[in-house]
């Protein structure tokens, strides 16, 4: 992993739909991954997982722990003025209680899933036998007669 990532490090998104986009890094992952945030409220960039190959880092760095919140971040762009630095928008407060408001009412308006039943023999549901299961449980067809073939050369007539 390149030492580039650290936690704190600003990047810019250069693939995806979020490109273009500033986010900070929150937390070095396996291989060549880490997880980013923007947050959404200031920079609409989602809390996820991204590739560094996707990323460009800058040469601005922030002090958050390891998987800050997005509260965390936001005081931490305040706080070392990233703002100002890098024009992007601050959120205000009526912006961030209307994403909120409009995440509940998405969930609010969600069906519930519905809970699975259990089964009377236990173990795993219909559908999911191995194969040498299903091919025993399976009856064999019942073989028709075997049609005579033609054949190529006529048989000749007796006198």
């Amino acid at each position: 992993m390149d030492g580039m990532f650290e936690v704190g490090r600003m990047c810019l998104k250069t693939a995806g739909r979020e490109a273009g986009k500033y986010c900070v890094v929150i937390k070095n992952m396996e291989d060549n991954f880490v997880m980013v945030t923007g947050p959404k409220s200031a920079t609409q960039v989602k809390r996820r997982r991204c590739n560094t190959e996707h990323l460009e880092p800058l040469t601005e760095k922030i002090k958050i722990s390891a998987d800050a919140s997005d509260s965390e971040v936001l005081a931490a762009y305040e706080k070392e003025g990233i703002y100002a630095k890098l024009d992007i928008g601050k959120p205000d407060q009526s912006k961030i209680k209307a994403m909120k408001e409009e995440k509940e009412k998405r969930k609010a308006s969600s069906k519930p899933r519905p809970e699975k039943k259990e089964r009377k023999g236990g173990g795993k549901p219909k559908g999911h036998e191995p194969a040498k299961a299903k091919a025993a449980e399976k009856k064999p067809a019942e073989k028709k007669a075997p049609k005579k073939k033609a054949s190529a050369k006529p048989k000749a007539k007796k006198k």
